[in-house]
């Protein structure tokens, strides 16, 4: 009767050291994997690093943010597996940096996300400083191990395994400092340490070569479309009439009629363009509802899973039955190759081309474009310019909400993309191509580092 069950024999004595009585903790995976840390001399997270706890959310909130790009404020959706995103960057000022200085960051520090998404563990370079850090993270400051080595660690099937075992809570989960504490290390000797350490430092050159060969191919395209120093009008008013504004556009709100969005699409509309509706088909995808949200199953992406650089791990996914009960609307919605991932909801602008077919479904929150005409326009082409500043300007002037970002897609179809001659497009798609090619070999390498912490841990050569 009790055959496919998993089934641990636990001492009191240990549920009396843990403080945990939660069956889900003793789960075999998760003591097989803890015995094995233990024997190869696992020592606690407290032995080797300090700890740093993050502000109350009421210290600094959104209302706080500034466009001066000096002092990083560095939140919980910034702090992914290994790298910490600097795509979508927010800062704070000077008074702000000051009076949370306690919080400031110092390079080698590893953010751990502690609440929401957690168990995401990220290292902090130079180029991330000078910054503070949410709530949302807790830092450790190793002081007698290689914080490279550690952060990879954490990243393993070992370390993440063994850290999201430690959350706490049902509806909201968190891990606390306690936990977090007394998370075992395995610790190899110091040439193997800083073996994982040069990889990792390999990686990171090569996504920093990533990131400037992307940027090459948005600085010639706004050379291409006369943008490469644009600036935008800071004038505050526009005179319309009501036949120029409301019976033309429908709206009536005055930041939508600001000369800056004006300006700009003038500018753009005296060279080639065609209005993005009439460049790609768009496809929506659905929104199941949390009630069908699983830890494991089928991948569901929402915005948050992706930027213009690629896809992370989803958070959520959609449960057997569910998929089951809808198999030929889900294989349906699955996207393919080529397929621009664009989102119109919350982080709306954001456009991600795929590589290759994806068995998964992104959220109602994102559209699926497919170019019409390949020898009009190249998808890597179009991505890059529904990325741009020019796209993001239309976006802004466009989306409606008080709470949640929303851009219609009768908005959407009419966006003003600039046509510009095929050989530039092929060469920004050569860029481009070339850029994504430097991203993954980067994250090779961190994989590569990964399994090398495991078989370490595994005795295997």
């Amino acid at each position: 009767m009790l055959e496919g069950l998993e089934i641990s024999e636990v001492l009191l004595s240990k549920l009396e050291y843990s403080g945990r009585i939660d069956a889900e903790y003793y789960k075999p995976s998760f003591l097989i994997k803890e015995l094995l840390i233990q024997k190869k001399g696992g020592i606690p997270l407290s032995e080797i690093s300090k700890f740093l706890i993050g502000p109350f959310g009421s210290a600094f909130t959104v209302d706080n943010y500034i466009g001066k790009k000096e002092y990083r404020y560095i939140r919980g959706k910034d702090v992914k597996p290994l790298i910490l995103l600097d795509n979508d960057n927010v800062y704070l000022p000077e008074k702000d940096y000051i009076r949370l200085s306690k919080y400031a960051l110092k390079e080698n520090d590893i953010l751990i996300t502690v609440v929401g998404t957690i168990g995401n563990a990220a290292i902090i370079s130079k180029k991330d400083i000078p910054s503070i850090f949410s709530c949302k993270s807790t830092v450790l400051r190793p002081f007698s191990i290689n914080p490279k080595y550690l952060v990879v660690y954490l990243n393993t099937r070992y370390g993440k395994d063994l850290l999201l075992r430690k959350e706490r809570g049902a509806i909201q989960k968190g891990l606390n400092l306690d936990d977090l504490k007394t998370l075992d290390i395995f610790i190899p000797n110091q040439s193997f340490q800083d073996k994982i350490e040069s990889i990792y430092n390999n990686s990171l050159k090569k996504l920093e070569l990533s990131k400037s060969s992307y940027c090459k191919t948005e600085e010639l395209l706004l050379e291409t479309i006369d943008l490469i120093n644009y600036k935008s009008s800071k004038k505050g008013t526009n005179i319309k009439t009501l036949k120029q504004s409301f019976l033309s556009t429908g709206r009536l709100d005055a930041e939508y009629y600001l000369p800056k969005y004006e300006e700009i699409i003038t500018k753009v509309k005296k060279q080639p363009y065609e209005e993005l509706g009439n460049l790609v088909n768009i496809k929506k995808s659905i929104e199941p509802g949390s009630d069908v949200y699983s830890d494991t199953g089928l991948p569901f992406i929402r915005v948050a899973d992706y930027n213009k650089f690629g896809l992370s791990t989803p958070d959520k996914y959609l449960t057997d039955s569910f998929c089951k009960e809808n198999t030929n609307l889900l294989q349906d919605l699955y996207p393919k190759k080529e397929t621009i991932l664009f989102s119109k909801d919350g982080s709306v602008g954001t456009a991600y081309l795929l590589k290759e077919d994806m068995e998964a479904i992104t959220s109602g929150a994102i559209l699926h474009l497919t170019v019409k005409d390949k020898k009009k326009i190249l998808p890597e082409y179009l991505t890059l310019v529904l990325n741009s500043f020019l796209v993001q300007q239309q976006a802004e002037r466009d989306a409606g909400g008080s709470i949640i970002l929303h851009w219609r897609i009768n908005e959407i179809k009419e966006v003003i993309i600039p046509i510009v001659p095929m050989d530039v497009q092929k060469e920004i798609a050569k860029l481009i191509q070339d850029s994504f090619k430097l991203r993954k070999e980067s994250e090779k390498l961190l994989e590569e580092a990964k399994e090398m912490v495991e078989k370490e841990i595994e005795g295997c050569k």
